[in-house]
């Protein structure tokens, strides 16, 4: 699979979310080792939701990850451009405020949100420049981006086997499990392109945001990025 066939359109991305959306919490957690729990957790730390604050969760899914910010007290716009997972949050979720949300047309005015996140989604994003400066666009001056995303482990034997297991082992088990073995093999292509640490704390700061700083989770498995207008 080359770059051009993993610069999906948002349709050509919303459709394969669709397939996937009523098991695809389960699936991440399989995939995962139980990971994507732990992950979601530091998210929300990172975040540090407050009552009254409004928070802006892209990519989010069923939701799941904008349910401990709603807890918090804050008011939450799960955004998605998936029908399906609209509708599966919707059903599992019916206190939260779920809006279809193209990343790169936010439906959103200026200054809206305290904080904007998105986890596992920005690098399916096909322009994530435009994407960044639209995040920017909608957080108020002083407010907070936190992206959690698949990176590059810093410990070269680490590295070696976790991408021996994105090619190899996991479209094996996602082939068992995943009610769309394709998608998850488009999702381990994609996480084998994407940019490392450092170019995307560079690509954030050209959009806009300041004080950028990540976080490895995993030994780099996961890097959780937070910047600041």
């Amino acid at each position: 699979m080359n770059r051009a066939q993993l610069d999906k359109k948002p349709r050509e991305v919303a459709a394969m979310f669709d397939e996937v959306a009523r098991r695809y919490d389960l699936t991440n957690e399989i995939l995962s080792a139980g990971q994507a729990t732990r992950w979601r957790k530091a998210v929300t730390r990172a975040v540090d939701p407050q009552p009254g604050q409004r928070i802006l969760d892209l990519a989010a899914g069923t939701g799941t990850s904008s349910v401990p910010f709603l807890r918090a007290g804050a008011e939450v716009v799960a955004g998605d451009i998936s029908s399906g997972m609209l509708e599966e949050g919707k059903r599992r979720h019916p206190e939260i405020d779920f809006r279809y949300a193209d990343a790169c047309d936010l439906p959103f005015a200026d200054d809206s949100f305290d904080s904007v996140t998105i986890s596992f989604g920005l690098r399916n994003i096909a322009d994530t420049a435009t994407a960044l400066r639209e995040m920017a666009r909608v957080t108020k001056p002083g407010g907070r981006l936190v992206i959690a995303e698949f990176s590059t482990p810093v410990n070269p034997v680490v590295r070696t086997a976790y991408m021996e297991y994105l090619m190899k082992a996991l479209p094996r088990v996602a082939r068992l499990i995943a009610s769309n073995p394709e998608a998850y093999i488009y999702l381990a292509e994609s996480i084998r392109a994407w940019p490392d640490q450092q170019e995307l704390s560079h690509r954030i700061l050209d959009a806009g945001w300041y004080s950028v700083s990540h976080r490895n989770l995993n030994g780099g498995i996961v890097a959780l990025h937070r910047a600041f207008l």
